[in-house]
């Protein structure tokens, strides 16, 4: 039995709680959080606290924290065995280099408490201060994972950024055109069935093969009067994004 400590209350906390609860192998033996009122969710199936000091001692001890909390954690965090293990796309596994056996426990998708989510398709990218330490991560990923990679630190960032692109800018697209129709009394809904097509097309084209719309065809009046139904925002992520296409493809805005 693997014994786990999650230090976090978050959406990557939240899922990785799930994930762990609902494995055999994994015994997950407390969850720590600075804020008390942010453990009500976990206190009715796991040992909770608020002091670094009251930590039990465990396996593995994986900070779920936003990017900026990782190291005032760490630095708080007094053990004598076990891996301490943080789970950020964006933060070099040397964050962790205090403690002898350190690494890396990426899972990388995007998470929201109240959507549930198959960790065992979730991709989890590992990194480990030793070969030796990176097999005793992989064995507790593959216990909730299928789909395991051994990515270092740089490689990891850079590919951070491409999930932002792919994930965040596209959603932040999608509330922009949503607010699009909402000004104009249109129904979001009506947009799904072609926002589920664009994904789905990527499953058998490239990116690149599936593009269409006007900034491709060079379709100059479109892009006019598009422009001219757009804020002065709009104006500019539409101009940005409409360049950077034509660019891909050869053609001038």
């Amino acid at each position: 039995m693997i014994n786990v400590i999650l230090l976090g209350a978050g959406n990557v906390a939240t899922h990785l709680f799930r994930a762990f609860r609902e494995c055999k192998n994994v015994n997950l033996i407390q969850v720590y959080n600075h804020k008390a009122g942010k453990l009500k969710d976990f206190q009715r199936e796991v040992a909770t606290t608020t002091d670094l000091s009251k930590l039990k001692t465990a396996d593995f001890y994986v900070l779920a924290l936003k990017d900026d909390a990782i190291n005032e954690v760490a630095e708080g965090l007094h053990i004598e065995s076990g891996v301490v293990l943080h789970t950020s796309g964006g933060k070099d596994m040397k964050l962790l280099s205090r403690f002898q056996e350190h690494g890396v426990f990426y899972p990388l998708q995007t998470f929201s408490k109240n959507r549930n989510l198959n960790f065992r398709e979730i991709p989890i990218c590992l990194e480990a201060s030793s070969p030796k330490v990176l097999g005793r991560v992989r064995k507790l990923a593959v216990n909730i994972s299928d789909n395991i990679y051994e990515i270092d630190s740089e490689s990891r960032r850079r590919m951070h950024v491409a999930a932002v692109f792919a994930n965040n800018f596209t959603n932040h697209l999608y509330e922009l055109s949503s607010e699009i129709c909402e000004e104009n009394g249109i129904e979001f809904d009506i947009l799904k069935p072609l926002i589920r097509e664009t994904a789905s097309k990527i499953e058998s084209l490239s990116p690149k093969e599936a593009q269409t719309g006007p900034a491709i065809r060079n379709d100059q009046h479109t892009i006019q009067t598009h422009l001219d139904l757009l804020n002065e925002d709009q104006q500019k992520i539409y101009k940005t994004l409409t360049s950077s296409i034509q660019k891909t493809y050869g053609k001038k805005l």
